[in-house]
């Protein structure tokens, strides 16, 4: 595992910091019906998917490192993140582009399944503050208080573009999809001053702008071999039309 081979390098090398960016997959998902639950940083690991199990050993790998060897950790697990030059293959992005383009836009199931959104400066800030004041050995969750559904998430986009939700296409949901993933920020907000500065609203608005105005970015990246990773999660598995 790669995450071992960076702490034993640091573990060699006597580094005054190593930090963990992790991810609220690594607790599993909570029922759509139970708005009153959120993550916390005791919750217990119970990972749905390949990725999620690797994300979760590689914490128990920096939490193990730091018992038997003493090495400096710490370890942050966000909620999804959104903003400026995220990979075109994410949610916003992916809707954003599509739409501009007049494209589709698939939609997993019936939309219903929840993310809270937390944007990548606020993001940034709290990593930042963790690895300056944190304390060692400890696990932060950084949360967005941004809770939304993934079919408001993309209305939201289409109505900022002037487009219509006939765009909208359902397609055949992926095994193993988690339903809600929410967390309660209340450690790092408490112990370190940390809060979200943008709330979602104003943060996609500005995102979705971002996009506009830096086409040639994310234009760039749709003309070379993401097409072919398009083809594979949508067009073959009969998703979308090509």
């Amino acid at each position: 595992m790669g995450t071992t081979t960076l702490l034993d390098a640091c573990n060699a090398y006597g580094i005054q910091r190593y930090h963990q960016v992790s991810t609220d997959e690594v607790y599993g998902d909570l029922p759509l019906d139970r708005p009153d639950l959120f993550f916390t940083e005791e919750t217990p690991l119970h990972t749905s998917s390949p990725y999620s199990s690797s994300k979760a050993a590689a914490d128990l790998f920096v939490l193990a490192y730091h018992r038997t060897y003493g090495l400096p950790v710490t370890i942050s697990r966000c909620s999804n993140n959104y903003g400026p030059y995220q990979f075109p293959e994410k949610l916003i992005p992916l809707m954003i582009s599509r739409a501009l383009a007049d494209e589709s836009l698939p939609v997993y199931g019936t939309g219903e399944n929840v993310r809270d959104w937390l944007h990548v400066y606020d993001h940034c800030v709290a990593i930042d503050l963790i690895i300056r004041k944190g304390k060692v050995g400890e696990v932060y969750n950084i949360g967005g208080h941004n809770e939304r559904t993934n079919l408001q998430v993309v209305k939201t986009i289409l109505r900022a573009l002037d487009k219509p939700e006939s765009l909208i296409q359902y397609v055949t949901d992926r095994k193993g999809h988690d339903l809600r993933y929410a967390i309660d920020p209340k450690k790092i907000e408490t112990e370190l001053g940390w809060e979200p500065t943008y709330n979602f609203d104003t943060g996609i608005e500005q995102t979705i702008q971002w996009y506009l105005d830096h086409k040639e970015w994310w234009q760039n990246i749709l003309s070379g071999e993401y097409q072919n990773y398009f083809k594979k999660m949508y067009i073959e598995k009969g998703r979308v039309e090509e």
